[in-house]
């Protein structure tokens, strides 16, 4: 490698980090060296070395995640590139900026046999938001001019451009000496530039005020005023309507739809992940509403939806019911609207739009209008509507409250129940897939102190705990991961990335020896001898792995305490203590069908509570 082409490297990197790159992460490679030496050299990137492409993937989606800003990843050529591919899934489904930087061969060594070396130009196809060939750095200022553009393009891009946040690629080839002065050391002659009377191009070319190449100035969309005097004028004829929060990571959307909430009146029903919960011991609205008659009697006429689709079966057949209109607000044109029935998809920044829409029912009150006030110190009184359902909730987080309280066994949904009385920081929550999803979704009543983040984009376990990881090594505080034994034994290698790492992290596993989530479903219950079905539910569902958990991460490092009901406060109070570098996992166990039952206990419960209510009115 030429001293012109490390320079070019050089100002690459630099380029990434003007444009706001602060975390790489680096897996080792042949290929990709003269890129890992330049990103390993700049003092103003976090790198980190992982060994496994998948896990190093994941861990980068979990720094992303939580940092809300880009974070790359680098890999060397052939399948390593393709071990991206269950992250980068997960980051464009979930809106996570990742910049993968695939090291590739030259064009003369593909599709000839070269050792290592697959078709990397659109591996990812429709799973990015966007890709790139970047050609061969040859030291000339045009090819430095444009590796800087790309650099520049692949951030905005992985930021969103009007399309919310993904996963972008560049795709690298480099061709041998792969590092300064040759394999042997001898320095070999500078590759000329295109034009030979220009001098090859260096770090010194670039502007010295640190301004990015190329710099995209632009916003989220947002309603004009006749659209958004439509939408509040239809707001102000409505008593009858929800606000359903889903999944979502934008720090600004839970205080404008409380706001939106005392502006109108309407109920706010938050999915476990949409940052709306704020504490008091309440249980989730899943169980608030299930089918039966109390919820017979309140359907609504209006529903605006936020977010990600709902984890709640329930909730999500709520919103999907035609007896109502239906809202969404679709600020990054994602169409994330499976329900199969007419809807009004609002393309604009929610937060924004929101605050907007509260100033015009402010506005409307001040002239005389039939809206009630709304201000941070006079929100719209609550109508009846209101009343009902605020009384509901308390009614029912009430009932199942004291029903867990008089428990006297393992229930999975009692570490989201401890959680929030133990933190006493800034403290991140991340949450496998499956049951403890949903389990967060019934049990956790929020915290100030508290946010909440899971790998919701494709609703898998792939490289949950590695993801965990990630979050850990950029959050400034606690994190604590709660997953199923399924999951954490599929990603068993995030352990070795946690200690190359160092980071702090507690992992509470829900040891049940199986797949939980199966045995609510129809797998399990179908009477349907004529395939077998009963006789192979264990075989092909349940999937007991009969694998010794704590002998297998006591031997990746981790230290490890077994928990019942009874020491699980405890545990989680010592782990969230230790502030040293290392994993810290509570193995809980469960038994699948047990846990069938309490489940169906805790929505008996429930239904009992508003029969009560209901029966009371």
């Amino acid at each position: 490698m030429s001293a012109a082409v490390a320079a070019g490297l050089r100002a690459f990197v630099e380029e990434l980090v003007r444009g706001g790159l602060r975390e790489a992460v680096i897996c080792p490679g042949s290929r990709s060296t003269p890129l890992a030496l330049a990103l390993a050299a700049h003092a103003g990137l976090r790198t980190h070395v992982l060994l496994d492409e998948r896990s190093a993937a994941f861990a980068a989606l979990g720094m992303a995640r939580v940092a809300r800003r880009p974070v790359a990843v680098l890999v060397t050529s052939g399948t390593a590139a393709a071990e991206l591919l269950p992250a980068v899934a997960e980051a464009l489904l979930a809106h996570v900026p990742l910049v993968l930087l695939t090291a590739d061969r030259p064009a003369e060594l593909r599709d000839r046999g070269a050792a290592q070396t697959i078709d990397q130009v659109g591996l990812f196809s429709s799973h990015v938001r966007w890709a790139a060939e970047v050609p061969l750095m040859d030291g000339a200022p045009e090819t430095l001019a444009h590796w800087r553009w790309l650099a520049g393009r692949a951030l905005a891009e992985a930021r969103g451009t009007g399309r919310g946040a993904g996963p972008v690629q560049l795709n690298l080839p480099f061709r041998e000496p792969l590092v300064p002065g040759g394999p042997l050391g001898a320095e070999p002659e500078t590759q000329p530039a295109s034009d030979p009377e220009t001098p090859p191009a260096s770090e010194g070319d670039m502007e010295p005020a640190g301004a990015p190449f190329v710099r995209l100035v632009g916003g989220r969309r947002v309603l004009g005023a006749a659209d958004l005097d439509a939408l509040a004028v239809r707001l102000r004829r409505v008593e009858r309507g929800l606000i359903v929060a889903g999944p979502e990571d934008d720090a600004a959307l839970p205080a404008a739809l409380r706001a939106l909430s005392d502006a109108t009146g309407f109920p706010i029903l938050s999915d476990g992940l949409a940052g709306v919960r704020d504490g008091g011991g309440r249980v989730g609205d899943d169980l608030l509403v299930r089918p039966g008659p109390w919820l017979d009697a309140h359907r609504p006429d209006l529903v605006i939806r936020s977010g990600a689709i709902p984890t709640s079966r329930w909730l999500n057949e709520l919103v999907a019911h035609p007896g109502h209109d239906l809202w969404v607000l679709d600020g990054d044109a994602a169409w994330r609207q499976p329900a199969g029935r007419p809807s009004v998809l609002i393309g604009a920044d929610p937060a924004r739009t929101i605050a907007s829409l509260v100033r015009r029912l402010d506005a409307m009150a001040t002239m005389g209008e039939r809206v009630a006030p709304s201000s941070p110190v006079a929100p719209m009184p609550l109508t009846r509507w209101g009343t009902d359902w605020r009384a509901a909730a308390v009614a029912v987080s009430a009932a199942c409250g004291a029903w867990l309280e008089a428990l006297d066994e393992p229930f999975e949904g009692l570490p989201f129940r401890v959680l929030p009385e133990l933190v006493t920081g800034p403290t991140l929550l991340w949450v496998g897939a499956s049951m403890p999803i949903r389990d967060l979704d019934v049990w956790f009543g929020g915290s100030p102190l508290m946010r909440v983040v899971a790998s919701r984009g494709a609703n898998g376990i792939d490289g949950v705990t590695s993801a965990a990881v990630g979050a850990a090594a950029v959050h400034d505080g606690p994190v604590v991961l709660v997953t199923g034994d399924v999951s954490f034994v599929h990603d068993i290698g995030a352990l070795v990335s946690a200690r190359l790492l160092g980071v702090p992290l507690t992992i509470v596993v829900t040891d049940n020896d199986g797949g939980g989530i199966f045995s609510f479903l129809a797998q399990a219950t179908a009477d349907r001898p004529d395939v077998g079905l009963p006789e192979r539910f264990e075989q092909l569902f349940g999937t007991p792995h009969g694998t010794r958990i704590a002998d297998v991460a006591t031997a990746l490092g981790a230290a490890v305490r077994d928990v019942d009901h009874r020491t699980l406060r405890d545990g989680l109070a010592a782990a969230l203590a230790d502030r040293t570098p290392g994993v810290r996992l509570l193995r809980f166990a469960t038994d699948r069908r047990r846990n069938v039952e309490l489940h169906g206990q805790v929505a008996r419960v429930a239904a009992d509570a508003l029969a009560r209510l209901e029966g009371g009115a």
